[in-house]
């Protein structure tokens, strides 16, 4: 069966919620999930995984949230050549570099070989109705990948 690890850093629960919804549309495709807070897990995980799913929200002005920073280097680390890739999270619309961190995360897991399979999404502050459509639209994309 395919394994779909998402791993998500979230500090209003915006970010947790955006993680659950790929999940959830995951699992409704007949995806074995697998969903864990950044700091509960290492980025060797996603070894595992056919699908790996890395949801973050975006810290002030463009930076990664410091929970999340060890696990980034460690990723970097990684060779996932052939597993598929998914980025996406939330930040502000307010600051001038809106997702930042969302896009740090695709080059990392370029750097790593893994396959980008679906358009990173990106929220403003929490999932809206348009968003959870992306959203979903972007977990069946990482699926039909596999």
């Amino acid at each position: 069966m395919t394994l779909a690890k998402i791993i998500y850093a979230s500090m209003t629960g915006n970010t947790e919620e955006i993680a659950d919804i790929v999940a959830e549309t995951m699992e409704d495709m007949g995806i074995e999930v697998e969903i864990d807070e950044c700091t509960q897990v290492d980025a060797a995980d996603f070894e595992d995984a056919d699908i790996c799913v890395l949801a973050t929200y975006t810290y002030d002005d463009g930076h990664l949230p410091d929970e999340i920073m060890d696990f980034y280097d460690d990723l970097l680390e990684l060779d996932l050549t052939g597993k598929i890739f998914g980025v996406c999270g939330s930040g502000d619309t307010f600051y001038d570099f809106f997702c930042k961190a969302v896009d740090d995360f695709e080059e990392a897991f370029l750097k790593t070989g893994a396959v980008k399979g679906a358009e990173n999404v990106k929220v403003d502050l929490a999932a809206e109705e348009e968003d959870i459509q992306n959203l979903e639209a972007f977990a069946k994309a990482l699926v039909e990948k596999v």
